[in-house]
């Protein structure tokens, strides 16, 4: 097991050392005609922001001052994505290199074709008076030496610049600064906008569920479901608020919070989570443990959002009004003996009632099925959060983001409304979501 874990390490050092290499190579190397500051520069700012993500991640996980967890995590996990941008920018640069390569030679060998058609005949010497016209053509038929030196060094440069074999360098290089520049300005531009979205905080998105248990009394009825908010050094208090003051704004019956809350301890975080005691609710807000709680200490988060008025769901189950609403922990729990435990949550309710369950993973559907749940809801995907990232997460999640059904189960799956890591979303964009219950009765 040892040996696969190294080999797998090895592989991935070598693919990020190529990748890097490769964006180096494109943006700084050639597109400049030889050794210089550009290129050194280059290397420095790469290297430098590898150092900033990775020096940020083991600042994270060693409980390194919160200032200094700041300090390195902004600019280091916004290097992450903008690496990640500049690398598939550069690749689509390779389809579009040769196209253009060509487009410039043909309009230089275009360029020559019209100089030459435009050059004029050589004008010939009149004759002098008392020479006949067969010495004149012997002379021409013998020109000098100077002469003939001097049209062959003339000719020699026309075929030269009519070939392009000179512009060749000059040309190579153009192309390149044309499609790195392109790219740069593409990853920057990507980049930036999936940042602005994050930080201009989740939109709300609503979804209708039909449910055949529902009694008709409770049809029309809405629970706010966020999840994955990921506060951390990045997403703060301001964060907070601006998800705090939107699920408000919806009025829901019921709020969900579904887990990956936070990405750090109480003591550094405890001031960011605080405008969560804020959420009102007819019902009550709920909480559930993701992943993400448990690298941090979910007992600590689990006390502390109880004091802020959620009522946490360790496997547990609470009886609403027309409806059994549900919570297990995140399967990261298993490692410390707080795994989920679906028998003790859902093992003797009445299955005559229609079930709600909060459940912070979507793998976790499957275990639902079997215990008659009707609608579980989940996060933890993000949509992907970053493109291509959602061809990975798809093929890990049953279903990644959405609405799905499960034998009589349905599954909604939240993109979440923050992000983990570089605080970018790019073809995933984060989401509140209010699911209204419908009753097949009404």
């Amino acid at each position: 097991m040892a040996i696969v874990f190294v080999l797998v390490a090895l592989l991935v050092v070598a693919v990020l050392v190529t990748g890097n290499w490769y964006v180096w190579r494109r943006l700084f190397r050639d597109t400049t005609a030889g050794p210089g500051p550009v290129r050194r520069i280059g290397a420095a700012v790469i290297v430098g922001g590898w150092l900033l993500f990775i020096g940020g991640m083991v600042a994270s996980r060693t409980e390194a001052p919160f200032t200094l967890q700041r300090v390195l995590a902004w600019p280091g996990y916004l290097w992450l994505a903008l690496t990640l941008y500049l690398l598939l920018a550069l690749l689509v640069g390779e389809l579009v290199r040769p196209v253009l390569r060509r487009v410039l030679e043909r309009r230089a060998a275009g360029a020559s074709e019209r100089e030459a058609e435009a050059e004029p005949e050589p004008a010939r010497d009149p004759i002098p008076a008392g020479r006949t016209a067969e010495g004149a053509a012997e002379t021409a038929e013998k020109p000098a030496d100077g002469a003939v030196a001097g049209g062959a060094v003339a000719g020699g440069s026309t075929a030269a610049g009519v070939g392009g074999a000179g512009d060749g360098p000059s040309r190579r290089l153009f192309v390149s600064r044309v499609v790195g520049g392109a790219a740069a300005a593409a990853a920057v531009g990507t980049v930036g906008y999936g940042t602005y979205g994050v930080l201009r905080g989740p939109k709300v998105k609503r979804v209708t569920v039909p449910l055949a248990k529902l009694p008709r009394a409770a049809h029309g009825y809405r629970i706010a479901v966020v999840s994955d908010i990921h506060l951390g050094p990045v997403l703060g208090r301001g964060f907070a608020q601006k998800v705090v003051d939107t699920i408000n704004s919806t009025q829901p019956d019921l709020i969900a919070v579904v887990g990956d809350l936070v990405d750090g301890s109480v003591k550094d975080l405890g001031p960011a989570a605080a405008p969560l005691a804020q959420l009102t609710a007819r019902h009550g807000s709920f909480f559930v443990t993701g992943n993400h709680e448990y690298f941090s200490g979910a007992e600590q988060w689990v006390e502390e959002v109880r004091r802020l008025g959620l009522h946490p769901l360790e496997n547990a189950r609470t009886e609403l009004p027309h409806f059994d609403l549900a919570g297990v922990n995140d399967v990261a729990g298993e490692d410390e003996g707080q795994g989920p435990d679906f028998a003790r949550a859902l093992g003797d309710r009445d299955r005559a009632r229609a079930c709600v369950l909060l459940a912070h993973q979507p793998v976790q559907i499957h275990d639902a099925v079997d215990h008659g749940v009707d609608l579980q809801l989940s996060g933890h995907t993000h949509g992907g959060q970053l493109w291509p990232g959602n061809l990975i997460a798809s093929g890990a999640n049953p279903t990644l983001a959405g609405l799905d059904r499960y034998g009589d189960t349905q599954l909604y799956v939240s993109r979440g409304a923050g992000a983990w890591g570089p605080p970018t979303r790019v073809g995933a964009p984060s989401d509140i979501t209010v699911i209204e219950l419908a009753s097949r009765q009404a």
